[in-house]
């Protein structure tokens, strides 16, 4: 079984912008630099003839190349505590009409359609059942985004790993954004 997402690798000179914002919250599992992606679709475990037919599937994609900003620090929660530490991006409706070619392509091959919400974002840290205060995190870096822009040439279908020290991820398949 293959567990794959699609995502945006985020250009060097962007992942180490993010490393140098990350740190300072207590119980926080930074993600390393080789770890940042923004993610345009989940899909799961799926066999192997089903992760030929998404690797075709989304070489017939077409989307033109865009530039992104960091734009904010936001955070995710589940059942009342701090899971999920992010840095957004825009322009959202560039990112969102990716995702939606992403979408349609993945539902020609048979993978079912995502219910969540799309809300374009890097992931920096997560977090157990413990987590340090955030709020001066959050103020502190939030306007930290630089306004430099960076351009995303490709997209990737990505093999995600889990063990003991987290996910590890695989690009699988690139696709360039024309």
């Amino acid at each position: 079984m293959h567990r794959l997402f699609v995502a945006l690798r985020p250009p060097r000179a962007m992942r180490e912008r993010l490393t140098a914002l990350m740190g300072g919250i207590a119980h926080a599992r930074w993600e390393r630099i080789d770890q940042l992606h923004l993610t345009l679709r989940f899909i799961g475990e799926v066999d192997r003839h089903l992760a030929e037919d998404i690797a075709a599937a989304l070489g017939a994609v077409h989307h033109p190349r865009f530039d992104l900003l960091l734009d904010g620090i936001g955070q995710f929660d589940r059942k009342g505590r701090i899971d999920t530490l992010w840095v957004g991006v825009t322009p959202h409706d560039v990112v969102t009409a990716l995702h939606n070619k992403v979408d349609q392509a993945l539902a020609r091959v048979g993978v079912a359609p995502d219910g969540r919400a799309f809300l374009p974002h890097i992931t920096i840290a997560r977090f157990g059942r413990l987590a340090g205060p955030v709020g001066g995190f959050i103020e502190t870096v939030a306007p930290a985004g630089g306004g430099e822009r960076y351009e995303m040439n490709e997209f990737c279908l990505y093999e995600s790993e889990l063990g003991h020290d987290g996910a590890s991820y695989t690009i699988a398949q690139r696709y360039a954004l024309a």
